[in-house]
């Protein structure tokens, strides 16, 4: 099925009406879902209509529907890429099996696990968010905040579909504290670090979208090559959904860069901030902190729980099946980058517990793309800046790096040269002040802050100065 149930309570194509269980249990907890919501959710925008889109579909000819909706009436549902017939298994000790419709039960905790984990990261970005709304740019971005929140909640509801379909009475109460836990919170935090961060401003908002939510795209890229067929297809789908946080992100910041180089072309280097504009040296520190943050998410580089998951056919490689090799890595190894004394170098180490460096370098190639789209806008500005990805050993505090002091260029640092420099490469609290004297709301159709040159064209064919959230 492709089309989007929307006669049911809950929107689906997974026939849910057909499993009644299945059905009181979801049903029971949405109720709780709104109640997190409306305390959790974008603050002081539940009652105005957003222009937004909604799955109908999850075929090639067209998934989704734009149209005004207060958010807590948003259609949230469970949707799922159509099956492949005949799937199997494609790596790991189970390579050409049949792909598995139901929890292997010697994974079953393993793979609790591994949901639970990926479904904490979706409300925590939108408590992360919460706020923003108060201090938007323009009615265009205040549309994309809102758009980023909902489908973080609908890939919420992915997960708790899985996890009360497939892990009875554990997958409930794990459904139940994916509610309960708080984004920073010192009791009840959320399960990784960077989604305890806060994100107080708009310039953090586009460099979470383009480097964290570039670290969900390549978990969940992981996990739709899983074996458990369920999460594959679940995951297949919020893929779709979750390019379009990442085009916030991109095109955010190069927004954010067209504005920087325009007042640079047009007052001079040293007027970008007394102009209202982001200069470009705050932006790299931005960068640094936020790009750091995200590769922590990829977990040490040495792993044994990333071979034990690659082994059992749980978590796969980005595009596994593009990959030339036996798919088991048994004997196999991968390089990695580590330090010796005061050096880093390069070790080969097995190919297995270096899964999550592998898929680390996928990720640093994909983000450079956009640093490069982003440099391209400064270079046709005529303007002698270059922004840069720092070594992947900068500001860690996961795995080999996690204890040393990292200079951007890579280069190995006593403590006394990190802290006489790390103000030159991380935001400062005068950045933090300055970002923030910036976050002044702009909500008349057509009209942008001062720190952000419009987009090049509007949402699904709409102009610039649509209405993109109504004021009434």
């Amino acid at each position: 099925m492709s089309d989007a149930d929307y006669l049911d309570r809950i929107p689906n194509n997974v026939d849910l009406s057909s499993n009644r269980r299945l059905q009181r249990a979801l049903e029971e907890w949405q109720p709780k879902f709104l109640d997190w919501w409306r305390e959790m959710g974008p603050d002081g925008f539940q009652t105005k209509d957003a222009y937004l889109r909604t799955a109908v579909s999850v075929d090639s000819r067209g998934w989704a529907h734009f149209d005004y909706v207060k958010m807590p009436e948003y259609r949230w549902g469970i949707f799922l890429a159509a099956a492949e017939p005949g799937r199997e298994v494609n790596f790991g000790i189970h390579k050409g099996s049949a792909a598995w419709q139901e929890v292997p039960g010697e994974y079953r905790g393993v793979l609790r696990r591994l949901i639970v984990t990926q479904g904490d990261t979706e409300p925590a970005s939108v408590e992360q968010q919460r706020y923003l709304g108060r201090t938007c740019p323009s009615l265009y971005d205040l549309r994309n905040l809102f758009q980023v929140n909902v489908e973080e909640g609908r890939h919420l509801w992915a997960m708790v579909y899985l996890l009360d379909a497939y892990f009875g009475r554990d997958g409930r109460e794990e459904a139940e504290a994916l509610l309960q836990r708080r984004s920073g919170d010192p009791d009840k935090p959320r399960i990784l670090a960077a989604f305890n961060e806060k994100t107080p401003d708009w310039l953090a908002f586009f460099m979470f979208t383009y480097f964290t939510d570039r670290d969900g795209k390549y978990q969940l890229c992981s996990l739709a090559e899983s074996g458990f067929n369920p999460l594959s297809r679940t995951c297949r789908f919020m893929l779709t959904e979750e390019a379009h946080h990442m085009f916030v992100g991109e095109t955010g910041i190069g927004r954010i860069v067209e504005r920087a180089c325009q007042v640079m072309r047009d007052q001079g280097a040293d007027d970008v901030r007394k102009c209202g504009a982001i200069d470009l040296a705050t932006l790299q520190r931005y960068l640094n902190f936020h790009y750091s943050v995200s590769l922590d998410l990829f977990g040490s580089e040495i792993s044994t729980n990333a071979a034990n998951y690659y082994t059992m056919g749980l978590k796969g490689r980005f595009e596994e099946a593009k990959k030339d090799d036996d798919h088991t890595l048994k004997d196999a190894t991968y390089t990695v980058e580590v330090l010796a004394g005061d050096r880093v170098v390069q070790a080969e180490e097995s190919a297995l517990t270096t899964l999550n460096e592998r898929l680390r370098d996928d990720y640093i190639a994909d983000c450079q793309r956009g640093v490069d789209r982003w440099n391209q806008i400064i270079r046709r500005a005529g303007i002698d800046f270059e922004l840069r990805l720092p070594h992947r050993g900068f500001h860690r505090t996961i795995g080999h790096f996690a204890e040393a002091k990292i200079s951007p260029d890579g280069r190995v640092l006593t403590q006394a040269e990190w802290d006489a420099r790390h103000s030159e490469w991380l935001p400062t609290e005068q950045d933090a002040v300055f970002v923030a004297s910036l976050m002044q709301p702009v909500t008349e159709r057509g009209r942008f802050a001062s720190w952000i040159a419009p987009p090049t064209r509007g949402i699904n064919g709409n102009a610039i100065d649509f209405e993109y959230v109504r004021q009434v």
